[in-house]
């Protein structure tokens, strides 16, 4: 292989030096937060963010790069999601393949509050502001060889909060293990490599929401039935907090310390936050059912009296005519349960005869 067709990929390398660099910056808290919200109706079906499902589903491009492939070219999607009281973000994605240097996504992301009334300590009001948040993202992705493919986002990112405004910058570098004899998918992926080019106030720049995720996933070969394994926030292996309400944490009465809960029961709680479990029944190419359990989601918004579905989810995808349209639902909490909707099209079926 040429010096000049690795020239694509060493320009990589110093996004992926850098990374190696933002997983110390775990502690505290990020910003822009919303770059972690969803919007593809199947991925949140599945119980995740992302998925590892190498095919031409372009929604899949602005959390795993990597999966942007040829199948992507002059397609279209635009997703809604009417999150919780009135909050609404979404997503356009549009795909264009170049034969020299492969198959680019651009994608605007968006995130809206609502808007806020104005009160002082006394309860009298003055007008109302909203608060805002976008990405303009450009994916690029391209096969190594038959097995292997790269891919990475550079994204630009805008938040406006009241009169707090901040801009940033961030890349994801990822990489896929595609085996179309097995069946097999894997994807390894670094997201939200980068920094805040103007803080909300001068002098308090912080953190983006960095994350190291891993996922497969396996087509059954007798069964029309793919199932999917995410794991997520690689970067920090102890995600649990201590929860007063939580049954099963207790303290020292005498040392006031919170007691170790210690052994296997410790470890699996903390190795179950990382994982997310989907599955995907394709009787036909024109209908699909799925569905996903989200551990770390049911132990933080589950109510302990009463946990119900949360942390579950499902969906279905439909194709009618030249239009894919997918639909799920994801139980975050006994009182709300935000709604996905997507919508996808390749131009190029319009303009055949």
């Amino acid at each position: 292989m040429s010096v000049k067709r690795f020239q694509p990929y060493i320009v990589l390398l110093p996004v992926l030096f850098f990374s190696l660099q933002s997983m110390a910056q775990i502690g505290g808290n990020s910003v822009y937060k919303f770059l972690n919200l969803t919007s593809s109706s199947r991925a949140a079906a599945m119980g995740g963010s992302f998925l590892a499902v190498y095919d031409g589903d372009i929604t899949q491009a602005l959390f795993n790069p990597s999966l942007i492939n040829p199948q992507m070219d002059n397609n279209l999607s635009m997703s809604f999601v009417d999150y919780f009281t009135d909050i609404n973000y979404g997503q356009a994605s549009y795909g264009k393949t170049f034969n020299k240097t492969g198959t680019y996504v651009g994608t605007m992301q968006y995130l809206n509050y609502g808007k806020f009334t104005y009160a002082d300590e006394t309860g009298q009001t003055s007008g109302t502001f909203a608060a805002n948040e976008f990405a303009a993202n450009l994916g690029w992705g391209r096969a190594l060889d038959s097995l292997f493919t790269l891919g990475a986002n550079l994204k630009f990112i805008y938040s406006g909060l009241e009169d707090y405004q901040s801009y940033g910058l961030a890349v994801d570098v990822a990489g896929t293990y595609y085996n179309p004899k097995n069946l097999f998918t894997a994807s390894l992926i670094f997201r939200n490599i980068g920094t805040q080019i103007k803080p909300y106030r001068t002098g308090n720049t912080e953190n983006l929401p960095f994350e190291i995720n891993l996922g497969i996933s396996q087509r059954l070969k007798y069964l029309p039935f793919r199932y999917s394994v995410l794991l997520t926030n690689l970067q920090k292996w102890d995600l649990t907090y201590f929860d007063v309400n939580d049954p099963d944490n207790k303290i020292d009465p005498i040392t006031g310390e919170v007691e170790d809960k210690g052994g296997f029961t410790d470890f699996a709680q903390k190795a179950m936050r990382h994982v997310v479990i989907g599955g995907e029944f394709v009787p036909s190419k024109a209908f699909s059912i799925r569905f996903g359990y989200n551990y770390q989601r049911r132990q933080e918004l589950g109510n302990y009296n009463k946990m119900g579905m949360v942390g579950f989810s499902w969906g279905f995808g439909l194709k009618v005519s030249k239009f894919q349209i997918d639909y799920s639902r994801a139980t975050y909490h006994l009182n709300g349960s935000p709604n996905y909707i997507t919508i996808r099209t390749n131009l190029s079926d319009f303009s055949k005869r």
